[in-house]
């Protein structure tokens, strides 16, 4: 986070929120700059021996003149009942940054008024380790200055994508936001599969973890696109040819992914009622 970001609330310390909060001090942000909004008590003195940030229960309790950055990291089915108590902080040094999936900048107009500043980012789980990629989308009001300190709290835990158009969101959320997920399916499956073909089962889980790991390491350095890759590793009438005539058929895995993600993106949309 750059120097010049003094103030930044965070609403919600859970995986996501303790994901950005520990990107922005890695970073170098000083904890007295940031102020946690958490009303699990027990969370909330956690991430305070962790972090050092303060830690309030409530808005009500914040009341120290605004901040530069407000950042919603709680789930889309308590929004309604958490962004009304922000509308306090609308003005034109204020940005609001929401995490929440389904959530639209719409929406938010509604909730905060039109001359709000706000940023729609999804972002995803390998932020915890700085491995994050998130896709993120303005209003109209976002002012130039805004959109790079919402760029910078971003940016502390991965890589940063801007859209102009919000209406890809869904789509982002249904293939990076919840893909993660669909890797560690992967290795569970592998890990089935193995022991299933004679292998121990503690030999089967480390090869399916080693494997995925290491195959996702060398199609982020290799520069290759994923197909290249795929070829690279298949061998005419070999091992892998086999195994891959099953999971690219016509009853193989791309219809399932195109099922799966079709399946999350509606419910994106749905959560924005």
């Amino acid at each position: 986070m750059p120097n010049e970001i003094s103030s930044v609330i965070l609403v919600g310390g859970g995986k996501m929120g303790g994901a950005l909060l520990n990107g922005w001090i890695k970073c170098g942000t000083s904890p007295n700059a940031i102020s946690l909004i958490e009303p699990d008590s027990k969370a909330g003195a956690g991430l305070y021996q962790r972090f050092g940030v303060r830690v309030h229960t409530q808005a009500a309790e914040y009341v120290s003149g605004g901040a530069q950055a407000i950042v919603f990291a709680v789930k889309p089915q308590v929004m309604d009942s958490v962004v009304r108590q922000y509308r306090q902080f609308v003005g034109p040094t204020t940005v609001f940054l929401s995490i929440a999936a389904g959530k639209t900048l719409g929406y938010f107009a509604e909730m905060l008024g039109a001359e709000a500043a706000v940023v729609r980012a999804m972002p995803n789980t390998p932020a915890t380790i700085g491995k994050g990629i998130t896709v993120a989308c303005g209003n109209a009001v976002l002012a130039h200055d805004q959109r790079t300190i919402c760029d910078s709290l971003l940016g502390a835990v991965g890589e940063v994508i801007w859209i102009d158009d919000e209406v890809h969101l869904d789509a982002v959320t249904a293939v990076s936001g919840s893909g993660p997920a669909y890797v560690f399916l992967l290795i569970e499956c592998l890990t089935r599969s193995g022991t299933h073909a004679g292998l121990p089962p503690e030999l089967a889980n480390r090869l399916a973890h080693a494997t995925v790991c290491g195959a996702g390491a060398l199609a982020g350095s290799s520069g290759e696109p994923a197909e290249v890759l795929r070829k690279n590793v298949t061998s005419p009438g070999g091992t892998t040819a086999c195994a891959l005539d099953v999971l690219m058929g016509d009853d193989g895995i791309a219809p399932i992914f195109d099922r799966a993600v079709a399946a999350a993106a509606a419910r994106s949309r749905e959560l924005a009622q």
